[in-house]
């Protein structure tokens, strides 16, 4: 009877501890769950040793290695690939539409060969500077050429452990900088020498895009550690490319016959198509920089689509009420201002937030490409400053006030708005000043060496005939 009741009390003790060790080696999946529990049962009856410290030794022998989720890698080359089609050819027939027919194809060999030339100087240079190492501004050049980088090196991810090929995040980052660049050329189309559009493009990619992206994006950069925001790109992108346009426009200076001259768009169809393309790509663009498939994409795949909506409503509705009648010009705009304004706060509002994002971006940006840019009296010729400067504005302050976890968004119990508000802003006066202070050297050097503009015979003709020697229709 003794021996039973013995018996029956191991058993009873062997059972009551399975849920505890069952638990903890959840963590170290390399232990097997019955050996485990039967070793520190066994520990127990013969030392006596705490169960606390039998299980603290369990998990420290199990720490998970850092590892390469497939997954996560096949997603991230597919958001590469969705970026590269919303630089070309969504932004190029975005562009090419609303521009003249006699310069068409000027705007999209600009597009296209800015985005040829920055992949490459991405990857001899920028790459190391913009992620390499380095201090608060700029980083150095130890990773010039892609040295010691292999297939087998790893870039981390937002979760800890987890890892995707660094050849993956070089590819996804080289589509940010070269739409950056690409984005300029809108401000001074039908006018400028193509020349001079790709020497500027690849001193602005070194002088201005480089620190600010380093300043936004890597560890140690000054306005990443400040704490600010910037989830794809609403400062390193939008605003740093809006400001270089309006320099840009106003030292390239006005269209002939601008104000005078009918300049409408002469292709529409071609700008709703081009249009629709930013939208599919801009997926990429905002639910790639997650870095990973998991809540986190999903989460700024719902914002891109929710805001972009959102502002495409706003902007026809504005203009109904102004002008009697919505636009599919309005539309398409209205989205693209959506798309702008959610790109800075896409993974830390709530789909809520992103909804009164749009609606904000798409009233404001309307009033930009009419009222404030005739009080600037500047012929910004497809509305770059308008639509991405100040919609990268918009988006990179509120992001400062929709994450807040009291408003649908992911801060932490302790986010506090106007902190973060002070924050947003100063990331934006930073970006604003940089960039328009180096643009304007920049441009100024360009003009002095090349010159910016075509001769007044060449803009009349077209651009497409006088820089590249065809049409774009024959007929």
């Amino acid at each position: 009877m003794k021996k039973m009741i013995l018996a029956l009390s191991l058993s009873g003790a062997l059972l009551s501890t399975t849920p505890l060790y069952a638990e903890e080696t959840a963590v170290a999946p390399s232990a097997p769950v019955a050996a485990t529990v039967i070793e520190a049962a066994a520990t127990t009856i013969d030392t006596a040793a705490p169960v606390a410290d039998v299980v603290t030794e369990e998990v420290a022998v199990a720490e998970p290695a850092p590892v390469m989720d497939k997954g996560d890698a096949a997603w991230m080359m597919t958001a590469t690939m969705l970026v590269i089609f919303m630089t070309i050819p969504g932004l190029a027939l975005f562009y090419g539409g609303l521009v003249r027919a006699k310069n068409m194809l000027s705007v999209l060999m600009q597009v296209f060969m800015v985005f040829a030339v920055i992949t490459i100087l991405w990857c001899i240079y920028g790459y190391s500077l913009a992620f390499g190492g380095g201090g608060a501004f700029i980083g150095t050049l130890d990773k010039v050429f892609l040295s010691g980088i292999t297939p087998a090196s790893l870039a981390d991810t937002f979760s800890a452990g987890y890892k995707i090929p660094e050849f993956i995040f070089i590819a996804f980052q080289a589509t940010f900088a070269a739409i950056s660049c690409a984005l300029i050329v809108g401000a001074f189309a039908e006018r400028i020498k193509f020349s001079a559009v790709l020497v500027f493009c690849v001193l602005w990619f070194t002088f201005s895009y480089l620190p600010i992206a380093h300043m936004v994006w890597f560890g140690e950069g000054f306005l990443f550690k400040a704490g600010a925001i910037d989830f794809a790109g609403g400062t390193v992108v939008h605003i740093n490319a809006g400001v270089a346009a309006l320099v840009g426009a106003y030292m390239v200076g006005k269209r002939i016959g601008y104000g005078k001259e009918a300049m409408a768009p002469h292709n529409m169809v071609m700008t709703m198509i081009g249009a629709s393309m930013l939208w599919v790509g801009w997926f990429g663009f905002n639910a790639g920089s997650n870095l990973e498939a998991n809540g986190g994409a999903a989460l700024a795949f719902l914002n891109t689509m929710l805001a972009t909506a959102a502002a495409a409503l706003a902007w026809a509705g504005a203009e109904t009420l102004l002008r009697g009648k919505p636009s599919m010009l309005g539309a398409a705009s209205g989205a693209v201002a959506g798309l702008v304004a959610i790109t800075p706060a896409c993974g830390t509002v709530g789909p809520m937030g992103a909804i009164l994002l749009g609606l904000i971006s798409g009233v404001v940006c309307l009033w930009a490409v009419t009222g404030l840019k005739k009080m600037m009296g500047v012929d910004d010729s497809l509305d770059v400053f308008g639509i991405h400067g100040i919609g990268g504005i918009i988006g990179a302050i509120l992001t400062g006030v929709f994450t807040a976890p009291s408003l649908g968004g992911t801060g932490a119990e302790d986010f506090s708005i106007a902190s973060q508000v002070f924050i947003q802003t100063e990331g934006v006066v930073i970006t604003i000043l940089w960039s328009g202070i180096v643009s304007i050297i920049l441009f100024k050097l360009v003009d002095i060496v090349i010159g910016l503009r075509v001769p007044e015979e060449e803009e009349r003709i077209g651009l497409d005939v006088t820089s590249h020697g065809e049409r774009a229709y024959n007929n």
